[in-house]
């Protein structure tokens, strides 16, 4: 039996240190209104509902002036990066300030993905905590896709979707070795646009667990009235 003392320990982290350039809104997208509350709220709502995490921080960037203002009692660090590997790198050292060690989970959760239920945190905390490697939320692909060049978007070939799947978030792996997936991808020059595909570049397979597609990324505008429709009706 282990030691209650030694069982590993579910932490959330959420960057939110981006500017949104894309979402098209006066404020970052993080704090754009949605069905009455800025949308980071809605996300950390769902994660303040999953009893398995013992703490979620929030990355946000230094030059900052929302997040204190609109979630006082929020723990938060003021070291987001550049890019979102930057952001989350610097939050793991943030969260090891915080008690957090190399054998704990780290759960990273796009701001974004304001419309994350808990129900769907559980599931990949009960699925992954066991393995050896760790997962994330993803979703089979069902459209046909297309390959195009940035600049003239016309069609240049289909991909064979058998086996893609799209990637989500929370993505679930022991700190000690996202910090190493992580740190490894930047010496090597590499980018990296999530947290999976740093640990795959360490040769190890992360688990896809299934969820749904309303777990999707509030990104460009349309994407807006979507997500404020889909909150608004929620029973």
């Amino acid at each position: 039996m282990k030691d209650p003392a030694q069982v590993a320990r579910c932490f959330a982290l959420v960057p939110a240190a981006g500017s949104g350039s894309r979402a098209g809104q006066a404020l970052p997208k993080q704090y754009v209104e949605l069905a009455g509350r800025p949308l980071l709220a809605h996300t950390l709502a769902a994660l303040a509902a999953v009893p398995e995490l013992a703490l979620t921080l929030v990355v946000i960037a230094p030059e900052d002036r929302h997040f204190e203002a609109l979630f006082p009692a929020q723990p938060h660090a003021r070291c987001g990066g550049a890019t979102r590997a930057e952001s989350v790198r610097a939050g793991l050292d943030a969260l090891r300030a915080q008690g957090a060690g190399d054998e704990d989970w780290v759960l990273v959760h796009d701001a974004a993905r304001c419309l994350l239920r808990a129900s769907w945190v559980r599931t990949l905390i009960e699925t992954c905590r066991e393995d050896a490697v760790g997962g994330l939320l993803a979703l089979p692909m069902a459209d046909t896709l297309k390959l195009a060049p940035l600049v003239d978007q016309r069609s240049l070939g289909t991909l064979p979707r058998h086996g893609v799947w799209a990637a989500q978030t929370p993505q679930m792996f022991r700190l000690g070795l996202l910090q190493r997936a992580l740190d490894a991808a930047r010496q090597a020059g590499q980018e990296v646009t999530d947290e999976a595909g740093a640990v795959e570049k360490l040769h190890l397979n992360p688990r896809l667990v299934r969820c749904a597609l309303e777990n999707f990324k509030v990104t460009l505008p349309e994407d807006f009235a979507l997500a404020e429709a889909l909150l608004r009706n929620r029973s």
